[in-house]
């Protein structure tokens, strides 16, 4: 009997490939039915679709020394930026790597569910995916020597306290996530590593304030990580993953993620009212009734099924925090913009 010959499958358009790509990065996972393009593969491996967090946190922490530095080194600054992103598609890989090897991830488990895992889906192999991770890492090593020859050695510092917290965030001995420290983890690395390393790459010091700058933006990437783990609480919660919902109970968590959500704003005014930033940043306020919305979301229980076009199902409070991390966290950088075109 002759061996059946599939119909050939014509190449995706252009437009196609974009779609493609705008669904991955917006809403991590691809359109029903599309197969999986060279650039959306990587873009799917890496979680790309989260990248804009650290864009934003290197994006504040550049403008914050153009607003105040007498001389700003963009060329720096750029690399920095590069640097971070670079970083945390490693960090990303990484933490697939460890929680797939040491039985976290699973086809039944909330990572497997709402989008391609890299090496459960076969996007790639697992020789493949290490290889990965250490060409990254050896990109990431070239922009730290250069910026640690050009900038001295707190870049260093910078770049080894973020590594030493991405890779203990699943890695053993420490499991920072397993035992309620990846949530203050990220914290700290979205917020005063990215962008107090930013500003001291691009300023060449940081001034006390930074540190505060830095605070708002972090709390809102926060919030994502542990609507993601209030979304994963009884999966983690059987296999001993002790993350802060688990050890605080799901109703606990869900009530401190909107007491976070809501501080992002008065954190933002006492920065202005005290002179530390400019009034520009209180077009964070435009974001008010998204936050609203978000709340209103987190007092109601989570629907039984994904809505129509829903793509990154069973996620949702997760979603519900990155709607408002990015609305607010881009607002927040378009003051900080406005601060220096009026020179607030």
């Amino acid at each position: 009997m002759a061996e059946r010959v599939d119909a050939a499958v014509s190449p995706p358009s252009f437009g196609e490939l974009l779609e493609n790509w705008r669904m991955v990065l917006t809403q991590g996972n691809l359109p029903e039915g599309r197969a999986v393009d060279g650039v959306s593969r990587w873009l799917l491996i890496t979680r790309a679709a989260v990248f804009s967090m650290t864009i934003t946190s290197g994006l504040i922490g550049g403008l914050l020394a153009a607003a105040s530095a007498s001389d700003p080194h963009w060329g720096y600054f750029t690399l920095a930026l590069a640097g971070l992103v670079l970083a945390h598609a490693a960090n990303n890989m990484i933490n697939d790597w460890f929680d797939t090897t040491g039985g976290v991830d699973t086809a039944q488990y909330t990572r497997a569910l709402y989008a391609p895992h890299p090496l459960l889906s076969g996007l790639i192999s697992k020789r493949g995916l290490v290889t990965a991770i250490a060409l990254t890492n050896l990109l990431d090593l070239a922009i730290l020597v250069t910026l640690t020859q050009a900038r001295g050695w707190p870049v260093a510092a910078f770049a080894l306290a973020g590594l030493f917290i991405s890779v203990f965030y699943v890695a053993p001995p420490l499991k920072l996530k397993h035992h309620g420290l990846g949530e203050p983890g990220v914290f700290v690395v979205w917020g005063p590593l990215m962008i107090g390393g930013t500003y001291y790459v691009t300023a060449g010091d940081v001034p006390a304030w930074v540190w505060l700058a830095s605070l708002p933006y972090a709390i809102t990437v926060t919030t994502v990580l542990i609507g993601k783990h209030v979304d994963k609480f009884e999966q983690d919660a059987a296999r001993g993953i002790h993350t802060l919902p688990v050890l605080f109970g799901r109703e606990r968590s869900l009530r401190l993620n909107q007491a976070l959500m809501i501080a992002f704003y008065p954190i933002v005014l006492a920065l202005v009212v005290t002179g530390s930033l400019g009034w520009g940043v209180l077009l964070v306020g435009a974001a008010l009734p998204r936050l609203v919305q978000v709340l209103r979301l987190y007092n109601e229980p989570k629907p039984a099924a994904p809505p129509e076009g829903y793509r990154i199902w069973p996620l949702w409070y997760v979603a519900l925090a990155f709607h408002h991390n990015k609305l607010a966290g881009g607002l927040f950088v378009l003051g900080l913009v406005v601060n220096l075109a009026v020179g607030a």
